[in-house]
């Protein structure tokens, strides 16, 4: 229980009594336990001097003693209020608790206000900043795990590119590469497939449907693949059939503006710097206007987790950092590109952790 430790020897440090900590992922992150309770409570309560406790529905206590949680589990019934279990579970400690530290940026204004009636006196501070410093160096251990979603994430790619048929929709190349990566074991997808094709390839964030391919658009892959609890997140475009001088323009713009902030990655360069990089290949392209959202962003438990690779981060590249770089461009008139890749920082440059090839793929209708 590294994590239960560390975050003890942060409570200790700065004098805070206890942390509860509420995000499902950072739950998992701390006890190993993999929980979607919805509308019900679930949380590790650590306390600077007594033992941890997961407090989960009842019906999930079986799950958090197989998933490796050795201190108490603490479930409540639907017919309970989970609150006051919890601070039964905490009084029973016997420590004072004058210092709460919480996850300010998840705990909603309701769930606060009844922590301040049931820790009578305790004042709530900030945990967020040391969870995110924490999750934001990958051990060996989670690169594993991550270069293995990854490769899941290079293949789904694949299958999708071999399912391009003039006359099939997007929903149907989707559904292809979901039921695939479901028989190679994957958990789940890290978040909706995207496969979008033609004009819609110009939405950053658009969404499948009926549309059927045809010859002369550009198809687009978002999507990634979760692999013992850590994601992947990989988008690219191709060709179904040969492209116009135009798009190759845009696909080869995006795909040197991609390259050349991750040629700049190592240690000790700023996040901005990265985003400002890549940036500048498509203003000096003319496409400047056309590139609307941040470079990147991290990756791990979660699909988009700290840091922001923005334009105004500030923030240094340490090893073990673990990111996408995905510049785009999206022009409504001619088409969108975006080519995303993983990567973590190495002790002297980087690691791409998705593979799949960048040269423009050109699917012979």
């Amino acid at each position: 229980m590294d994590k239960i430790n560390e975050i003890k020897s942060y409570l200790q440090e700065n004098d805070v009594d206890a942390a509860f900590i509420t995000t499902p992922d950072n739950v998992f992150y701390v006890s190993g336990f993999r929980s979607e309770p919805h509308e019900r409570l679930l949380g590790v309560m650590i306390f600077k001097e007594a033992e941890p406790f997961v407090i989960c529905p009842l019906m999930e206590v079986p799950d958090l003693k197989a998933s490796g949680w050795t201190f108490e589990p603490v479930g409540h019934q639907d017919t309970e209020d989970a609150w006051e279990v919890l601070a039964v579970a905490a009084a029973k400690r016997g420590v004072p608790l004058r210092t709460i530290a919480i996850e300010k940026s998840h705990l909603t204004v309701e769930r606060l206000e009844r922590m301040e009636q049931l820790f009578e006196g305790a004042s709530f501070q900030r945990l967020d900043e040391q969870l995110n410093k924490m999750r934001n160096i990958k051990s060996e251990e989670e690169l594993e795990k991550l270069r293995k979603a990854a490769a899941l994430a290079d293949h789904a790619i694949e299958i999708g590119c071999k399912e391009i048929a003039e006359g099939k929709t997007e929903l149907e190349i989707l559904m292809a590469i979901e039921f695939e990566m479901k028989k190679m074991g994957a958990e789940k997808m890290s978040f909706d497939t995207m496969v979008l094709s033609g004009p819609k390839t110009a939405s950053p964030h658009g969404t499948p449907g009926d549309r059927k391919i045809q010859k002369g658009d550009f198809i687009l892959f978002d999507l990634g693949v979760v692999y013992e609890g850590y994601c992947s997140d990989i988008t690219r475009t191709v060709a179904f059939g040969e492209p116009s001088e135009k798009q190759r323009e845009i696909y080869e713009t995006v795909k040197k503006a991609e390259q050349t902030a991750i040629d700049m990655i190592r240690p000790g360069v700023k996040a901005r710097d990265l985003d400002k990089a890549a940036r500048d290949v498509i203003t000096e392209a003319g496409y400047g206007d056309y590139f609307t959202h941040r470079l990147g962003h991290g990756l791990g438990i979660s699909v988009h987790e700290f840091p922001s690779i923005t334009g105004t981060n500030d923030m240094e590249m340490e090893e073990g950092m673990v990111f996408t770089v995905e510049p785009g461009i999206y022009h409504p008139e001619i088409t969108g590109v975006r080519i995303e890749d993983d990567v973590v920082v190495t002790s002297d440059g980087v690691e791409v952790l998705t593979k799949f090839p960048k040269e423009l793929q050109i699917i012979k209708p």
